[in-house]
């Protein structure tokens, strides 16, 4: 079973459609929306975790290039800009699925792209601007 956390974008024509339904049971994946922000006739992205066979995902990524649909990792979308950190750990205590944490005994803030959900919340929090979300 492989798990991946991807960024569906939406072309115009395909917003009124359920792209995602049908994906789900046409791949027999199962999914997760961690984010989504559609507005009718100008734009659509979702946030998802898809779950299944790896052999369905691909499949699935296949139908929906064919849709027009764009699919990449979500780690292209968040970011830490290293330049800007430092190191404060305001992130830290507010991000509600541990993706970033203070590795000991160094002290250095750590951002594990692949446990973020791309809920933003450490870009709020993140005073020297460190953390960034692209959608």
């Amino acid at each position: 079973m492989a798990s991946h956390k991807v960024v569906l974008r939406f072309p115009l024509h395909q917003l009124n459609r359920p792209v995602v339904n049908d994906l789900i049971k046409t791949h027999d994946l199962d999914f997760n929306i961690l984010r989504a922000e559609v507005t009718p006739d100008e734009k659509g992205f979702v946030v998802l975790e898809l779950t299944g066979e790896e052999d369905n995902f691909r499949e699935g990524v296949t139908w929906l290039d064919s849709l027009g649909v764009t699919v990449q990792p979500l780690s292209e979308d968040v970011i830490r800009v290293e330049e800007r950190c430092t190191h404060c750990g305001a992130c830290v205590t507010s991000c509600p699925v541990e993706a970033l944490y203070v590795e000991r005994p160094s002290q250095r803030v750590i951002f594990d792209q692949a446990t973020c959900i791309a809920c933003g919340i450490c870009v709020k929090v993140c005073p020297p601007k460190a953390m960034a979300i692209r959608f």
